[in-house]
Parts: structure tokens; C-alpha cells; sequence
């Protein structure tokens, strides 16, 4: 169906995928989730207009790139030239630019329960080198939302893909009571800017440990905005009375963001209203080679998933909310 229409004369569809308890609506405006009903239930924040999209959101929902996350500096050295790229975030790039993929109208082809989104984004488009060809399906199978992310390139260039929803199983309130478990030993402390130090830091004693379950407004009063390393396997889990998400990635990390910065001011919701588990490689990677790489190259194909799994019907996971992700 219609959801509007940009300045630029752009359509956007919204289009909605159904199965077992799941209903996902997905626009092409920013390859945006703009609602996931979970037997009933909406769990990610949205809006209810484009407008409010271009102009309260705060990547609700959307695909975030060409680099996800911040590039300290906003620039980044790759096979002997520098790259200078446009600075939204104080003095880094953040999630792609001033117009990055959570700004542009993607082509979108659906089928069943699956719909696959596509955009090219031109050499040079925010500072970024290369052509871009990006394809993001988004299916609902087996009471989970998987993510499939496909790029190619005609030129090297840096590449970072996620999706930043933000989850809040209540369907309301704030999430500072939702009981998180992130399977990661280290995590990747930043400067006054945000900025990888380029440590990977134990989280054993600290604040940082989700190893095993805690409730995000226990400790640092939830001002989580953080990249983990994953352990292999890549398993996270968030509980909420009787509604569980497990969700798991081959991606090395995760920044985990628990909404505290949203202002009803700004956007349509205050803070802590929801929660984002950004599957991802690590911020500011151009620039810190004990990182792991991010530069793709002609005849090289990224491929990545995530899936965001809801096991068990409300009212039958448990007192606990169910298994522990680790």
C-alpha cells in the first residue's frame, strides 16, 4: 500500500508479512520494520507518518549504512588515499551520513512472507568510494524475524549493515526493567567522543557484564550505548514478564543501546523506550587494523544474517522467561 510520498517526488510502499503469531510491517522508506506484532503485540517503536520519519525518527527501524555505527574523525585510509566523509556526529560519521540508507527509497519485491529490498548507492555518495549494490530480505519463518543482507562492489570500499530497531517486548514503558543476556567476554571501551579506544576490554567486573541475565536499569541507570564482542555463536536474549527474544548473528559484535538519549521533544517517544541490539561489525574499523575487516572488493560478495526469534507463545515461557540464551 501507499505510505506517502518524499520531497523529491519518491513513492514509498509499506508492505506486511504475516506467520505464525508474527506480523512485520515493512516500508521502503530507510528498508524501515515499522511495527512487529508478537501474538498481538507490537514490540519495535515506529511512526505513523513519513513525516515523522524524515523528521522525528531516530533510525527507528531502519537499515543503517554504508558504515553502521561512527568512523572516528569521519575519514578512513584504503590503499593508499584517504576518504572524507560527510560529518553528522560531532566530528565522526555516524550510520552512513548526512543521507545515509535509512534516508533513501529502496525497491522492494515481496513474496509470501518474504519481501527482499534493494538500493545501489552511487561511487562517492556521502564520501564512500565504490558502487554499491545492496539487497536486505527480511522473512518471518518459525516465530522469528530472520535478516539476510547481500552487497557487492565495483571498487573497494568499507562496508557495515544493520538494522537498528528498537525493542520493547511490554508494548509500552520504558525498558529499564527488560532482563538482557549478551554472550561476550570483551567489549570495545570508547573515548568523550564515542570513539574505539581500539582495547577490547573484559567485561568480568564491570557493569558491562551480561553474561548472565540482569535487568538494564539495575546498573550505569541503563545508559548502555556500547559495542560487545560476541563469543562465537553470537547469542543474545532479552526477557519481559512471559515474552522472551532470543536473537543471534554471525557478525563479530553487537552495539547494544538502551534508548536512553530518545526525547519526546525530538521523536515520538521519551527515554529508554526501547532497546537496540545493533548486529554489526565494530565502530570506527577503517581505522583500527586489530579490528576485524571491513573492506569489500570487486568479485567479493558480503552476506550476513540475523534472526530475531520470539520462542514461545505469551503466557507459556515461565516464571523466569524461559532458557538462557547461553
Amino acid at each position: 500500500m501507499n505510505f506517502g510520498q518524499t520531497p523529491e517526488g519518491e513513492k514509498v510502499e509499506r508492505h506486511v508479512l504475516t506467520s505464525g503469531g508474527l506480523t512485520a510491517a515493512v516500508l521502503t522508506y530507510g528498508c524501515v520494520i515499522q511495527s512487529l506484532h508478537v501474538d498481538g503485540v507490537n514490540v519495535v517503536l515506529g511512526c505513523d507518518t513519513l513525516d515523522d520519519y524524515r523528521t522525528r525518527s531516530r533510525y527507528f527501524g531502519a537499515v543503517v549504512g554504508r558504515y553502521g555505527n561512527r568512523i572516528g574523525d569521519g575519514r578512513f585510509d584504503l590503499d593508499g588515499t584517504t576518504y572524507e566523509l560527510a560529518r553528522n556526529n560531532g566530528t565522526a560519521a555516524l550510520h552512513g551520513g548526512v543521507r545515509g540508507f535509512d534516508k533513501r527509497v529502496w525497491a522492494a519485491h515481496a513474496s509470501g512472507d518474504s519481501i527482499t529490498l534493494r538500493h545501489v548507492s552511487p561511487d562517492g555518495e556521502e564520501g564512500y568510494p565504490g558502487t554499491l549494490s545492496v539487497a536486505v530480505t527480511y522473512t518471518l519463518a518459525d516465530r522469528a524475524l530472520q535478516i539476510l543482507y547481500v552487497a557487492t562492489t565495483d571498487a573497494p570500499t568499507v562496508l557495515n549493515l544493520t538494522n537498528h530497531s528498537y525493542f520493547n517486548l511490554a508494548g509500552g514503558g520504558d525498558v529499564l526493567g527488560h532482563v538482557v543476556t549478551i554472550d561476550a567476554d570483551t567489549y570495545t571501551p570508547v573515548d568523550e567522543h564515542k570513539i574505539p579506544t581500539g582495547e577490547l576490554a573484559p567485561v568480568e567486573g564491570t557493569p558491562f557484564d551480561f553474561r548472565r541475565p540482569h535487568a538494564i536499569g539495575s546498573r550505569m541507570g541503563g545508559a548502555y550505548d556500547h559495542n560487545y564482542v560476541l563469543n562465537p555463536g553470537g547469542r543474545m536474549r532479552v526477557a519481559c514478564g512471559d515474552r522472551v527474544m532470543e536473537v543471534t548473528t554471525d557478525q563479530p559484535g553487537v552495539q547494544f543501546y538502551a534508548g536512553g538519549m530518545l526525547s519526546p521533544e525530538l521523536t515520538p517517544y521519551g527515554p529508554h523506550a526501547g532497546l537496540c541490539l545493533e548486529t554489526q561489525h565494530f565502530p570506527d574499523s577503517p581505522n583500527r587494523p586489530g579490528f576485524p575487516p571491513v573492506v569489500l572488493r570487486p568479485g567479493e560478495e558480503f552476506r550476513s544474517s540475523t534472526e530475531y526469534r520470539f520462542p514461545f507463545p505469551s503466557g507459556d515461557a515461565g516464571v523466569d522467561g524461559g532458557r538462557a540464551a547461553r
